[in-house]
């Protein structure tokens, strides 16, 4: 496979046909976005073993207590608030889902030889592939729950000793992990582009995989420090805002630094919009180079299938 093939279309691919980034976006939603935290450090006022400073805990109590009480008082508003929630979520999903279905599919177009992509056409026929796709992703985070909280759950209730005892088994199950993100991608390819049910995408995508195991690693490689790099860099504006108002509030002597905190909330809101268009790039990107490298390591065994016709079986 040429690698400089694959990653130079890609970019083309997604510079030319600007609409792929909507699908980017919108796959960012099934993904944390980029974050950071900082942590204040040592005493400046008062005895280092306390987290706040004086007057700081009893305000934070307060606070509780007037919210536990209010929660109380107002049960049919809090019930509001998760139904939204959920119907959030739920929204939350079926655009990340989508989006990853649209990159792929587009992708696919492009290479094939489409001039031009419209995206009501792309979404419509991307709809016949969301359960595939969503519920492999649901399986696989559903492994992984049952595996990692029993694990957490065991570390936490040994004060720290389980999560040493661990440690080779983390060793495995990392690694492990990288893999089946990456069977995962040529699947999730398979499923749309050969038109493909779950079992069978998931045998196409391994066969593939292993088949290739030079060409994919170096391709999880390389779009991962692609992903973190750029990630870092799309960070530093938040940690430039964050920081200062942490400082402050560590360094206030039990006042809050209101003024300066509602300067960083607008700074980051104003952030916000650039930090959401850019992570969907770099997303349309990485998916694009992921499908481009399906198609180039595969030979599709029949012409994409009509998309208001998936298989029945899942």
């Amino acid at each position: 496979m040429d690698f400089s093939e694959v990653l130079g279309k890609a970019w083309r691919i997604i510079w030319k046909h600007k609409v792929l980034w909507i699908f980017g976006i919108f796959a960012g939603c099934a993904r944390g976005g980029v974050g950071g935290g900082g942590g204040g450090g040592g005493g400046s006022g008062w005895q280092q073993n306390q987290p706040f400073p004086p007057g700081t805990t009893s305000g934070i109590e307060r606070f509780f207590e007037q919210a536990i009480q209010w929660i109380g008082d107002n049960p049919w508003i809090v019930a509001l608030a998760v139904l939204i929630l959920l119907i959030l979520a739920a929204l939350t999903i079926f655009l990340g889902t989508i989006g990853r279905i649209g990159l792929i599919r587009g992708t696919f177009k492009v290479d094939g030889g489409a001039e031009k992509l419209a995206f009501g056409i792309l979404f419509r026929e991307s709809l016949p592939f969301f359960w595939r796709v969503f519920l492999l992703s649901f399986l696989i985070g559903l492994a992984f729950v049952i595996i990692f909280v029993p694990l957490a759950i065991f570390g936490a209730v040994t004060a720290g000793v389980g999560f040493l005892c661990m440690i080779p088994l983390l060793c495995v199950l990392l690694p492990l992990s990288w893999v089946i993100s990456i069977v995962v991608q040529q699947a999730d390819a398979a499923m749309v582009i050969e038109n493909l049910s779950i079992t069978d995408g998931v045998r196409r995508g391994w066969d593939v995989a292993k088949k290739n195991v030079g060409p994919v690693l170096l391709i999880w490689l390389i779009t991962t420090v692609i992903g973190v790099s750029i990630g870092l860099v799309l960070a530093i504006p938040i940690l430039v805002i964050a920081v200062p108002g942490a400082i402050a509030f560590a360094t206030s002597q039990g006042e809050f630094p209101t003024g300066l905190l509602a300067m960083a909330g607008l700074c980051f809101v104003l952030y916000l919009p650039v930090l959401v268009v850019a992570e969907g790039i770099l997303i349309t990107y990485i998916e694009s180079v992921w499908a481009l490298t399906f198609l180039r390591l595969s030979r599709p065994r029949e012409s994409i299938g009509t998309p208001e016709a998936p298989p029945t079986n899942a």
